[in-house]
Order: structure tokens, then sequence, then C-alpha cells
């Protein structure tokens, strides 16, 4: 793998490079073999061109759609794709690729200035090549860093000896916070003294401006003055116009600068961000929000998404700006779908969100989609079931949820632990949506030796008995219901001693808060079955007439004990965390 383009043929290299892209699908997250990949198929032959060999155009084409697909935020590759394409078969192809490329990274900085050149170098009709940049301007040109589009811009108009253009490009630039904020203000002011006055104001700034200066004039008595001496003071005014600009430009930019400066690299990686950085954005957000300007914030947010996109809490941030800005419900759905796009399938909360937005809008079909899209991926996620079966109840009733969870119970693609976990569901269910705790009890009862190693299973049993109502079955009912689970439990679950000293500490606590005369006798036998030694609790009849069976491998127990988690159980953001920040 080291040697990425043999020495020998053209089937050599075609062979070589089918190999690497065989590794790549066992290994499809490292960039760095992604890169020595691409540059070999670009270098096959010496290099690509019309008349490469045809197979090593269709494998360097494939190469850069396997990655691209995979990573559509890279917009370095783009570039190169284009770039390939534009001498493997011209500018049509080129073109289509940056549009790709463009509508993937709409505010990519650099994608927009390298596909601005090359419609300045390869397109003649100037109208076009200024919608072009027009265009480029509304998606990039409020960016803190968007002087290399900026640049590009002054430089198309500067070839078409366009003074006026520029002026105004120059005006308009000045008026944006942008990192080089002062060198656009100075060109502005030399520009202004080689151009007429016509062309550096605006008519009316100009007629205002000029009558400030004959009221000046008349003021002092004065009613005839050289006209080279009215021109230069109606200039001055300018200056001083485009100054008081500046200033207020200065201040945007001063006020930008330190969150700017937090913010590190600006474009997406695989590789994790530092908290740092993380924090950055935060804070930025936060700035901007308080400024209350609709395009800034959603410009802010769009940076931060690209950067930031496998960090699924900007994208439900993005998402709860949007939805408290009126009629911008579309926009909402456009946020989720591109999270959905970009967020691995395997974190699914910002799509169980997506989900939840569209049954909110009656749209519940497409929420219904959308779990079962989720489900196509990850057929084993009770997370996802759990929230399935719910919108079934919500929709259509308690049977209709349970009928969800029956029917993953019985697919063959959910393992036993997640069934576990839906059995437990469909217990509650039985009690909290249909009233009827018997056959609720009746569920765990029978599913007690199919799921005994399911510490979830024994924690919703636990549960359901201890918020059983005392005044309708009595303290000693509930008492000797709750024991029935502590001794199945004991005699059943092959979990590992924590986990069984946690779920211990329930029927201790009952017995503590609830017990009856005798209940600190029962308390000191569960006491030296779970917190004793060894020998100690060898002695305990739980453990000596117990069932379990043969302990359970690592990977089995890992399971077993899994909690159950939703998405929206968030954690708060560490604020003081260093180093790389993980979105796990």
């Amino acid at each position: 793998m080291n040697d990425y383009v043999p020495t020998g043929g053209v089937d050599d290299e075609i062979h070589a490079l089918r190999t690497q892209l065989t590794a790549l699908e066992s290994d499809p997250d490292n960039l760095d073999l992604w890169d020595k990949h691409i540059n070999s198929a670009e270098k096959v032959e010496g290099g690509l061109s019309r008349n490469s060999n045809p197979q090593a155009l269709s494998l360097a084409r494939e190469s850069f759609e396997r990655l691209l697909h995979r990573s559509p935020l890279f917009f370095g590759y783009w570039k190169k794709y284009a770039e390939d394409e534009f001498v493997i078969s011209g500018t049509e192809s080129a073109e289509m690729v940056y549009e790709r490329g463009i509508a993937a990274n709409p505010h990519s900085v650099d994608l927009w200035a390298e596909y601005c050149r090359f419609k300045m170098d390869t397109c003649h009709n100037l109208d076009v090549v200024r919608e072009h940049f027009e265009r480029a301007s509304h998606a990039v040109g409020i960016d803190f860093m968007s002087h290399p589009f900026w640049d590009k811009y002054i430089e198309f108009e500067t070839r078409q000896e366009a003074h006026t253009r520029v002026f105004a490009l120059l005006v308009r630039i000045c008026r944006i916070p942008l990192h080089q904020y002062s060198r656009y203000y100075e060109k502005l002011r030399a520009m202004a003294h080689t151009l007429p006055l016509t062309d550096i104001a605006t008519p009316e700034d100009l007629t205002r401006i000029q009558a400030e200066v004959q009221a000046e004039s008349a003021a002092h008595g004065v009613t005839s003055r050289p006209e080279l001496e009215v021109e230069r003071d109606v200039r001055a005014k300018i200056d001083a116009m485009y100054y008081d600009v500046f200033t207020a430009t200065a201040n945007e930019v001063n006020n930008r600068w330190t969150y700017e400066s937090e913010l590190g690299h600006q474009y997406f990686t695989t590789l994790p961000i530092q908290h740092a950085q993380l924090n950055g954005w935060r804070k930025y957000l936060d700035f901007e929000e308080a400024g209350r300007d609709y395009e800034r914030i959603k410009f802010l947010y769009e940076r931060c998404v690209n950067t930031c996109a496998l960090y699924d809490e900007f994208w439900y941030r993005f998402a709860r700006w949007m939805s408290t800005q009126p009629g911008k419900e579309e926009e909402v759905r456009h946020i989720y779908v591109q999270a959905a796009f970009l967020v691995p399938a395997s974190r699914p909360g910002i799509r169980l969100q997506w989900a939840y937005f569209e049954e909110s809008n009656g749209r519940v079909d497409v929420a219904r989609d959308i779990h079962a899209g989720i489900l196509n991926k990850l057929p084993d996620c009770t997370e996802v079931i759990i929230s399935w079966a719910h919108l079934e109840r919500r929709q259509g009733g308690p049977d209709a949820a349970i009928q969800v969870l029956r029917d993953h119970i019985e697919a063959p693609t959910v393992n036993l632990f997640t069934k576990a976990m839906l059995v437990a569901e469909w217990a509650m269910l039985l009690w909290k949506a249909k009233g009827s705790a018997e056959q609720a009890r009746g569920v765990f009862v029978k599913n007690a030796q199919w799921y005994g190693d399911s510490r979830l299973f024994w924690e919703k049993w636990f549960k359901f008995e201890l918020e059983q109502p005392t005044e309708t079955e009595g303290e000693e009912t509930t008492a000797r219901r709750v024991k029935h689970v502590y001794d199945e439990f004991r005699r059943r679950s092959r979990l590992s001693a924590a986990v069984k000293r946690d779920l211990g500490k329930i029927y201790l606590d009952f017995l503590v808060h609830r017990g009856g005369k005798d209940a600190m006798k029962e308390f000191l036998e569960v006491d030296r079955a779970v917190f004793g030694s060894a020998a100690v609790a060898a002695l305990s009849v739980n453990e000596q007439n117990g069932e379990a069976g043969a302990d359970l491998d690592e990977e089995t127990l890992k399971k077993a004990e899994t909690r159950l988690f939703f998405f929206y159980d968030h954690e708060e953001q560490n604020s003081a965390a260093t180093g790389p920040a993980d979105y796990e």
C-alpha cells in the first residue's frame, strides 16, 4: 500500500489503483489514503489528459465520486476534480463539477473564488461573468475572510478597465466587516482622487454635499469661488463621508475580531475539533444573535455547520434559531435535511428531531419515513424503535404502538438485548397507556426467562412495581411483588457485580422507606448478598440456588448493561474543557 504508483505499464498502474480502492472500502475514513490514492490516479501515464487510457479516466472519476459522495464538504477535492475535468473534457464538464461542488459547499470562499477564476478565464460574455460574481457575492460576500473572492472580483473589473465599477465595488466592500477591510479603504481613497465626482458619490450624496459647500460659502459671505476650489471642498466632504463608513466598519470588525481569532481552522475535517474552537463558535453565535441581524446570524450558522458538521449541537441550535423566525418552515426543513446528510447515521438524534418537526407540521407519513430510513441503516437501534412506537401511539393509540414494538421484537435483525428493552417498553405501555397493570406484569413475568441478562429489563420491572398505587394493592402486596422482582433478578441475571449492586440498591431503598416491621431482616440479607465479600455472598440462598448459568463474555456483558438514553438527554457543555472534542 505504500507504493501507490508502480513502475510498470498502465495496466499495472490501474491494477494498483483498484487494489487501493478495495483497501479504502474497509478504511473509508482514512483521509491520508484517499489523498495518496487521488494523487496516484491523477498521475497514471504521467498525468491525465484527453488521450489517457479510458480505464484510467474512468478510475480517476470513480475515485473522486466515491470520496466526494462520502465527504461532500471536502472543497479542495472538488477543485481538483474540476481542474482534471477541464483538462480531460473541457469547459462544460468542469463547470458541472464546480456546480456540484458549490451545491455541496455553498459558503466556501475558496471554492467560489476558484470557480470565479475559471469563469473569468473561460467565458467571454462579460454580463454572464458579472452575474456569476454577483451570485458568489450573495453566497460568501459577508464572510469575514472573503477577501480572496473580492480580490478576484476587483481583478475582473480591473481587467475590463471598468474603473467606475471597481470603485463601486470598493464602496460596497468597505461597508462589510472583513479581515482586510482597511486595505480596501486605502484603495478606495487612492482611487477617489483619480475619478470624476459623479463616479465617486451617488447623485443624491453629491447633490447634498454640493449644497452643503455652497451653504458654507454663503455663510461666510462668499458668493463666487473658483470651480477647482469648490471641487476640492466637495472631495474633502466625500472623503469624510467614506471615512465615517470606514470608522463604522472598523467598529464592526473590532467587535468580531476576538471571536474570529478563536475559531481556528474554518473548513470541514473528519478530525475532532478543539474544545476552545467549539467554545469560540458558541460565543460568536451568541454575539450575532444578540444583534438580531437575520442575514448575519444565518450566515454565521452556515459557516459554523460547515466547519462543525459532525457536531450535532450546532445543527440543533441552527434549527431552533431558524424556527423562531416567522415563515421559515422550509428553511428549518432544509437545515434538517442537510444535517441528516452529513451527521453519521450512528447518531440518529438530529434525524429524530427532524421527524418530530415533520410530525408537528402534520406530515406524519414523512415522520414515519424518517424513522424507517434510520432503521434501514440501524435496524437494532432501540431509541429509534421506541420513538417510532410512540409516534404511532400519538397518532393511532397504544395498540398501534405495541404493534411496532412486537414487529421489531420478532424481527431477526434485532438482538436479544434490544428485544429486552422493547419488551419492557411494551409492558410499560400496557400499564401507562392502556391502564392494565395485570397485563403489564404478565409481560414482565413471562419474559424474565428470556431477558434476565438485561439491565434495563430489571430497571423497568422494578419501576413498574414501585409505582403501583398502594391504596388499591396495599403495601404488603407491593412488598411481595417487589421482592419477587428482586428474587427473579438474583436468580436469573448474569450481570456484573457493579450492576447487581446498583439494582440491589433499588430494593434496599424500598425496604428502608416502605418496608414493614420485619423489613430489616430482609435488608441485612440483601446487603450481605449484594455488598458482602465473595465468601459471604455465596452463603446467600439466592446465590446457592441461582439458575443464571455461565458468565457472559465481555462484549455480551457490555450490551447487557447498556443504558438507554434519548437524544434529548443533552449533557451540559463544559466550557472549561480542553483538547479535542469527541463528537460521538
